[in-house]
């Protein structure tokens, strides 16, 4: 682990898992379109979302995206890490009231570069909400014990 409680590359493995759920409200959409800028009418305007394919309104598929970044921030790899790269496919809409699981499973590891590669998936109830791939960088506690070697100078060993 990390200074920050966060998992090292070297504490990884393909395969890992981590969750975090939240149920969507009335008040996270009306938020994230002033955070966004986006009011597609579609998210406020339930006479006009009747009308849509969707035959109501929807929440915003990015806000249930930032569900993933929610996991990999504070579950896994957690504190410290850094977000490089996410791919999503959306698959179906997310309503207010649902709840949305999201959850990253290790994929690859590529521990000279202390990149990972995440398997990315919301979910409500059973059915696969969005799904796609993130790519992030985490630290290495060999990495971080080897720059503290070489800091270490014969005047120091004296102190």
């Amino acid at each position: 682990m990390n200074e920050q409680n966060g998992y090292d590359i070297e504490d990884l493995h393909v395969g890992m898992s981590a969750s975090f759920a939240k149920t969507i409200t009335e008040a996270d959409i009306i938020l994230f379109s002033g955070v966004s800028g986006d009011i597609n009418a579609v998210h406020l305007n339930e006479e006009y979302a009747a009308t849509t394919a969707f035959k109501g309104r929807i929440a915003h598929g990015m806000l249930s995206a930032s569900l993933i970044s929610a996991v990999l921030a504070n579950r896994l790899p957690g504190p410290g890490t850094i977000y490089l790269d996410q791919r999503l496919k959306f698959l179906a809409p997310v309503r207010p009231g649902d709840t949305v699981h999201a959850t990253v499973c290790v994929r690859e590891i590529v521990a000279d570069k202390g990149r990972v590669v995440l398997e990315t998936t919301c979910k409500v109830k059973d059915t696969v909400v969005i799904e796609g791939e993130a790519q992030v960088k985490i630290g290495s506690s060999v990495r971080r014990a080897a720059k503290a070697l070489d800091q270490i100078t014969p005047e120091r060993l004296k102190a």
